[in-house]
């Protein structure tokens, strides 16, 4: 077995061959090629642990996260955790590797993948409302996916927007970071706006006439209560794109507005399915809105693709069981 910590995981995989991964994942979703039992998730006074176990037609694995949410108090990480990835046939664990960095890393793929398939093939500038762990890797999928010359940062806490900033600055060398003093600036900004908060609220403001035109990844809200986006984004947009179908009953991001009449769910597309009709789509002048929630299946396929490549390149720590 080898284990691969997150400076292994960076080495041995692109920011490509990730998103790739992604899209294999959703042609495994939309073929239904997969087994995916629903997450099993333990509470324990404050504490949590997550199961998440997977099966395609090559590999399987196991996803195990803690989320532990007063460790922000003690600057240790909100969510731990390691991933198994197994061997098909014999069931033994062939790889382990960090939990937390494997998240992070395919949550940004999810939202590149989205950037790819959603946004103007033109567009240069791109906003960020959220900027903790996840805001990094989205940026930097955002950048590969697109030309991007301007960048714009929002978070309610400036001092975190402008830590970004700097950590940004050392990846992204030829690129403009602007600090947004409010999202209405962002967003006015910004042909792309990513947002990833847990907010309960909605993040941007209900103006039609600012978000015409607009292309949305939002891969912050989880849960039926949680808001980041606005009614008026849904009842001007023109294409909406889910990662999962069950999205639109688990995020308040399209729950609540399919409760409301404001879109219908029917209209809703899922990624797997668009990338199956290969839709081709001018978006320059549309308004859209992608929408993810995640699922154990990127997870899966993700690391399996980074366990394939870390043996080619010869990265990891072998271990003895």
């Amino acid at each position: 077995m080898i284990y691969l910590n997150r400076e292994d995981i960076i080495k041995s995989i692109t920011l490509e061959e990730c998103m790739d991964a992604v899209e294999d994942a959703y042609r495994m979703y939309a073929n239904n090629e997969y087994n995916m039992p629903d997450r099993l998730q333990v509470e324990n006074n404050d504490l949590t642990s997550l199961y998440m176990p997977c099966f395609t037609k090559e590999s399987f694995g196991t996803k195990i996260l803690t989320v532990a949410p007063n460790n922000a108090k003690i600057n240790k990480p909100v969510i731990d955790g390691i991933m198994l990835v197994n061997d098909i046939n014999t069931g033994e664990v062939v790889c382990m590797m960090d939990g937390k960095a494997l998240t992070a890393i395919r949550t940004g793929a999810v939202g590149g993948v989205g950037v790819r398939h959603t946004t103007s093939k033109d567009a240069k500038s791109v906003g960020l409302i959220g900027t903790g762990v996840q805001g990094f890797y989205q940026i930097i999928y955002a950048c590969k996916a697109r030309n991007i010359e301007n960048i714009y940062l929002y978070n309610r806490t400036k001092e975190k927007a402008i830590n970004l900033k700097k950590e940004l600055e050392k990846e992204l060398k030829d690129i403009n970071i602007h600090i947004a003093e409010t999202s209405r600036d962002l967003v006015q900004n910004s042909e792309i706006i990513i947002t990833a908060t847990t907010s309960y609220q909605p993040v941007i403001e209900e103006d039609k006439e600012l978000l015409k035109g607009k292309h949305i990844i939002a891969i912050g809200s989880y849960k039926p209560d949680m808001r980041e986006l606005p009614d008026a984004l849904l009842e001007i947009v023109d294409t909406v794109v889910v990662d999962t179908d069950f999205a639109k009953q688990e995020s308040g991001d399209l729950y609540v507005p399919i409760q409301k009449g404001l879109i219908n769910a029917d209209e809703i597309k899922n990624m797997g399915e668009l990338l199956k009709e290969n839709d081709s789509i001018d978006l320059k002048e549309r308004t859209t809105l992608y929408k993810s929630v995640g699922m154990g299946l990127f997870d899966m396929v993700v690391a399996n693709k980074i366990y394939k490549k870390s043996i080619e390149k010869k990265i990891g720590q072998h271990i003895e069981l």
